[in-house]
């Protein structure tokens, strides 16, 4: 019988996000496969610095320990081929982490194997990859930038923040306010206050968060993990994003309706393990404080085609 992963969160993580691989990349750059090849054996027991997602994923797995069942699951996704990705596995190995799926790829896409492994989040520096499985809508996706300089989080429990529209909702709303304005955002957004928004591309994530939220014996209010809504949004336009939650039944431990100012000190106050925005106006700055991930548009939404203009 298949393994039944429904009640589980699976990350697929690519390893130039997991660990710090920009020397290696700049190798493989300048020197192509084969000299890659070679830096790759000649370096094949010295570990790997962290990454991007490297304290994300170590602290979701350490919510294994606590919780009644095995509640996460982390697949290491490379174009490495099986040789040239063994320092991946040593390093996976020496750091402890307790990962047992690996894709090696062997320089093919890794967007067709994210249903394969049942991925409920893909984390990637791979613009294509992650825009195929945006595209797909098979699950989450997110590109990461690079790492935050000064960024370890002392706080053991697990901080995820996300964005609101585009990310948790659609891109509906935030297409009519840059099209439409201000005004008509918030008049629209005040008058729709009881119709749920619809679902982003990370809505899916979020309600399996949600629930796993739920099987730690500490219950809900005080899981270890914890779920957070950083957005633009401000009143009147914040009702519709609560009362949307609630028709989804999805428990968030914290929100903020920023009206515009500037994420940043706020997702460092939060100590978000990870943020996700579809903006970089927003990403720019909170990168170097957090790690962080851009959610990009749909290729056929009308958001996307707004960007391109």
């Amino acid at each position: 019988m298949p393994l039944d992963l429904s009640q589980t969160l699976v990350i697929g993580v690519s390893t130039r996000s997991l660990f710090n691989l920009e020397e290696e990349n700049s190798v493989f750059e300048s020197e192509g496969i084969a000299g890659f090849r070679k830096y790759q054996l000649d370096h094949e027991d010295v570990p790997l610095e962290p990454g991007t997602a490297f304290y994300l994923v170590q602290s979701l797995l350490q919510l294994n320990t606590q919780a009644s069942q095995r509640i996460v699951e982390v697949i290491v996704m490379s174009r490495n081929s099986p040789e040239t990705g063994v320092r991946v596995l040593n390093t996976i190995k020496q750091l402890g982490l307790d990962i047992t799926r690996v894709a090696l790829s062997g320089g093919e896409p890794l967007a067709p194997y994210i249903d394969a492994f049942q991925v409920d989040l893909f984390l990637s520096k791979d613009e294509s990859d992650v825009q195929t499985v945006i595209d797909s809508k098979v699950c989450a996706a997110a590109i990461i930038y690079a790492p935050p300089q000064e960024f370890n989080p002392s706080d053991n429990r697990v901080k995820i923040a996300f964005d609101a529209d585009a990310v948790i909702f659609s891109d509906e709303s935030e297409h009519r306010y840059k099209t439409e304005g201000m005004d008509a955002f918030h008049k629209y957004e005040a008058e729709h206050e009881d119709d749920p928004l619809a679902e982003g591309p990370f809505a899916k994530l979020l309600i399996k968060l949600s629930k796993i939220q739920e099987k730690f014996p500490s219950g809900i209010e005080m899981s270890p993990l914890r779920i957070a809504i950083v957005t633009a949004r401000n009143a009147p336009s914040h009702m519709r994003v609560i009362r949307t939650l609630r028709k989804w039944g999805v428990y968030v431990d914290e929100a903020y309706f920023m009206g515009g100012l500037s994420k940043d000190k706020v997702l460092s106050a939060f100590g978000a393990h990870i943020f996700f925005d579809d903006q970089e106006t927003h990403l720019k700055s909170a990168s170097l404080i957090v790690p962080s991930g851009k959610v990009p548009y749909i290729s056929n939404s009308p958001l996307k085609l707004l960007d391109k203009k």
